[in-house]
């Protein structure tokens, strides 16, 4: 299957203002298809528009990132967040959350678009603790080994889903290094050092 012409990079606020019938339209084919992100089918496009509405929230407050995942032809396709811990002691850590993309653009790469550069905004933001969750046993647990992530665990219960059953979480995290700026050359102290 071919790929998409993909661009993934942080939205802003006016961002997510301008597309957020196409935001909408994601989330609400996310839930639709069954993906385990926070929402039961069918959602509504008001549940959906609040919720957008709740992550400029965190976009205005620096305690979220969101990326979105666009291409020339489709417009766009996907989209991650990373939630930003913002206590002294978690300054370290973020966790990638909501990772969506449209049924119209699955298996061609979008994913593992989302997450390599999810990984690396984490990165340059100083977050070297990345964690994340996802309903055991789903598709998406393939992608997240596929990219070096880890299994951590699961617990039993942990979110109900649009049968009324109740899944397991499955908790994953990833380990990485910022990388520290080049050593400046050091400066001749007097003429006769150089």
């Amino acid at each position: 299957m071919a790929g998409v012409s993909l661009l993934v990079e942080p939205m802003t606020v006016a961002d997510v203002e301008a597309e957020r019938p196409a935001l909408i339209a994601l989330l609400q084919d996310a839930v639709d298809s069954g993906a385990s992100v926070g929402f039961l089918p069918p959602l509504a496009a008001d549940e959906a528009s609040a919720y957008w509405t709740s992550v400029i929230g965190g976009l205005r407050e620096g305690s979220r990132v969101l990326l979105g995942a666009r291409d020339a032809a489709l417009g766009l396709v996907g989209s991650a967040q990373i939630e930003l811990a913002m206590r002294a002691n978690a300054a370290h850590r973020a966790e990638v959350a909501k990772v969506m993309v449209h049924r119209r653009a699955r298996r061609r790469g979008v994913g593992r678009a989302l997450m390599v550069a999810a990984e690396e905004h984490a990165r340059q933001l100083g977050r070297t603790t990345l964690i994340l969750d996802t309903r055991q046993g789903d598709p998406s647990e393939v992608l997240y080994r596929a990219v070096g992530w880890t299994f951590a665990g699961a617990i039993p219960d942990y979110a109900r889903s649009a049968s009324g059953a109740l899944d397991a979480t499955a908790f994953y995290y990833k380990l990485v290094t910022v990388s520290s700026p080049p050593p400046r050359a050091r400066e001749p102290r007097n003429r006769s050092d150089a």
